[in-house]
Parts: structure tokens; C-alpha cells; sequence
């Protein structure tokens, strides 16, 4: 029996419709993002996908799909806070998305010396973490892993190496934060490009959002078709688990 003309259009209008929905909930909601290299290890890892909210900091142009709304810098804008991981375009490059924490906000001096964080002239308090015997990083006798605290009393786990792949990184100039911009490290200090390199201050147009909570993780160890592998390969205890 052939299909009528009507079930057709009723199909391509179920499709349009899934397709507008779709895109109205990524621009002004929830936003996926999958995170391809460890400078935010021990707090993501690669192989997690995680929900970033599109509402937390207002709107941009690059909140939304190729940039399309031009806007001019953020309406409905919320404040970002210390300690936040946030995904940005990154200034200079804009088709380039990354994710840090933010350690400095405008009118900030930020300064790392001997690998201490400085906060306009403030050490940041960290203590030694001892981390469980089951992470992989625990196996890792050059990872040092410390307990930071921020001004707003935001607590996360970083890694120091001894290795210290980046040694410029660890004895820094003071970075003034310009009004209207941002300053992120990841928690890998050693092994993360941020704003105490290339990067630099980030615009707060730059800002996409809040990372929130992982909805999936794995290991890389089961290609897409090795279905035998997977139930080893899916970290569970990373499901769900929000990012502090």
C-alpha cells in the first residue's frame, strides 16, 4: 500500500519540528560537550561527555549554532564564579572550544609562583590529597596531588608533576585581569595550555557556559562496533556525577 501524500508531510514536519527542538534546547539549555585531552584531570578525563547549561552566564553569539545571532557581547548575563569550569571559544581562534576553571575575574592580579597560586597577592590555600588507590594516576610517582581553595571558599583537587613539562607555567608574571574578561587554568597544572600561556584573558562574549554533569564516560579501550567490550569500557561511576 502506498503511502498518502499527508503521511508524508505529517513525517518531514515530525522531523522539522524534532530538528527546531533540538536546536532551542542546545542554545538556550543544555549544550553536550566531550573532552578530548586530560588538562582538567583529576576533575574530567578524557572520554567524559558532560552537559554544559547555556543559561548560567547569559547569552552570546556563541551560545548559539555558527554564531548566527549578533549579538554584541552577553544579554541576560549572569556572573561567573571562582572555581567555575567553564567552556569557552578561545580568543583568536574562535572555532576552538575549551574548558578550564575560572581562578581570576576582571580587576583580578593573578600570579603563580613555584607553582603557588596568587590571588591578588594572596596565596590560595591547598593542603596534600591523597587520592584513591584505584585512579590511575595514583600508580604515577611524578603526580602530586593538592586540595586548592579559591577566595569564595570553592575547594577542587589538582595535580602538580615533578616532571613539570611546562616549567614557565609554574613561575608566572602577574596577569592583570582586564574588565570584561576572565582567567582560567586547568587542574592539571602541568599539563594544561591556559591562560598563563597562550590563551591568555578571555573575553566574557567568549563564554558558552557552566559545565554541570557527566551523562557518559570511557576509557577509549572498545572501538564504537566492539560491543563485547563496552560494559568494561563505560566508566559508570562517572554517570551522572556532577562537576564541581
Amino acid at each position: 500500500m502506498e503511502k498518502k501524500p499527508s503521511s508524508w508531510l505529517d513525517f518531514t514536519k515530525t522531523i522539522f519540528w524534532a530538528i527546531v527542538i533540538a536546536v532551542l534546547f542546545r542554545s538556550f539549555l543544555f549544550e553536550p560537550f566531550s573532552i578530548p585531552s586530560g588538562s582538567m584531570i583529576p576533575t574530567l578525563r578524557v572520554g567524559d561527555y558532560l552537559f554544559v547549561s547555556k543559561y548560567s552566564y547569559g547569552y552570546s553569539r556563541y551560545s548559539f549554532p555558527f554564531g548566527v545571532i549578533p549579538i554584541k557581547d552577553r544579554v541576560w548575563r549572569g556572573e561567573p564564579e571562582y572555581g567555575d569550569v567553564v567552556v569557552f571559544r578561545r580568543p583568536g581562534n574562535e572555532g576552538v572550544d575549551y574548558i578550564k576553571r575560572l581562578v581570576g575575574k576582571p580587576g583580578d592580579r593573578v600570579q603563580v609562583i613555584d607553582s603557588i597560586l596568587y590571588i591578588n597577592g594572596q596565596q590560595m590555600p591547598r593542603v596534600e590529597y591523597s587520592l584513591d588507590p584505584s585512579d590511575p594516576a595514583a600508580a604515577d610517582p611524578a603526580v602530586e596531588a593538592y586540595m586548592e581553595t579559591l577566595p569564595n571558599g570553592r575547594e577542587y583537587v589538582i595535580f602538580e608533576r615533578m616532571d613539570k613539562p611546562y616549567p614557565l607555567s609554574n613561575n608566572t608574571k602577574e596577569f592583570l585581569v582586564d574588565e570584561g574578561h576572565y582567567f582560567f587554568m586547568g587542574d592539571n597544572r602541568d599539563r594544561s595550555n591556559d591562560s598563563r600561556m597562550s590563551v591568555g584573558n578571555v573575553p566574557e562574549k567568549n563564554l558558552i557556559g557552566r559545565a554541570e554533569f557527566l551523562f557518559f564516560s570511557h576509557n577509549g579501550n572498545a572501538r564504537i562496533w566492539e560491543l563485547w567490550k563496552w560494559p568494561s569500557a563505560i566508566r559508570f561511576s562517572r554517570i551522572g556525577m556532577g562537576i564541581n
